[in-house]
């Protein structure tokens, strides 16, 4: 498969977001020695640099189809990235703390076309069985009543069928005072004319005017 290299730079480099990044001892090909690179994991391609510094990558690592598993080498928390194929590579990588081969090996399995097909095709049926579900005729709830105020709901405009819940029962006011009334004659007052309603009334205020007036007249 060819490759652009410029291509390879620029995703290489960019300032999109990285899968996972940090420093891994990488074992030579030809040689036994391990050399320290700066990793970067982008999709499913594995970059590594001289340094973070660096502007262009020493190399890459194309992982799909690839397995990670854990192996006995002469460094601490090293694993392998393998690929089926009598002629291919193996790459033995190790890391520099248990949490961090973790993260590695985690991050690098999950690093391949086949995984995000297995994804997609469990979200697939997961959504399936949702519509299945979803299919089925669900229980009738019971109507959500509207809010009331008054006992009587908003946009009714009939009476509710009981008694209206009246104010609740607090101390009873203080009685009022006396007053004095000037006396009606027998019968009701919605008869009498207006005239004989004044005068009658005029009688109490005439009255009280004249008990003022004495008041004020004794020494």
């Amino acid at each position: 498969m060819k490759l652009n290299e410029r291509s390879l730079v620029f995703y290489a480099t960019c300032d999109a977001p990285v899968d996972n990044a940090g420093f891994l001892h990488k074992k030579g090909g030809r040689h036994a020695a391990y050399h320290r690179r700066w990793f970067v994991l982008r999709g499913n391609m594995l970059f590594y640099f001289e340094d973070p510094a660096s502007r262009e990558p020493v190399g890459v690592i194309i992982l799909e189809g690839c397995t990670v598993e854990l192996v006995e080498a002469s460094e601490e928390f090293a694993f392998a990235v393998r690929f089926a194929g009598a002629r291919t590579r193996t790459y033995v990588l190790a890391a520099e703390s248990q949490a961090a081969m973790e993260g590695w090996v985690k991050a690098l399995s999950r690093a391949s076309f086949d995984y995000l097909r297995l994804v997609v095709r469990e979200l697939e049926q997961q959504l399936a069985a949702m519509r299945t579900e979803g299919s089925r005729p669900m229980p009738r709830r019971p109507p959500v009543l509207p809010p009331k105020e008054n006992g009587c709901a908003v946009w009714s405009t009939q009476a509710p069928a009981g008694p209206l819940p009246g104010p609740r029962p607090g101390p009873k006011p203080p009685p009022l005072p006396p007053r004095r009334r000037a006396s009606v004659p027998s019968g009701p007052l919605d008869r009498a004319s207006f005239t004989e309603l004044h005068e009658w009334y005029g009688q109490e205020v005439r009255a009280l005017r004249s008990q003022w007036f004495r008041g004020r007249a004794q020494p």
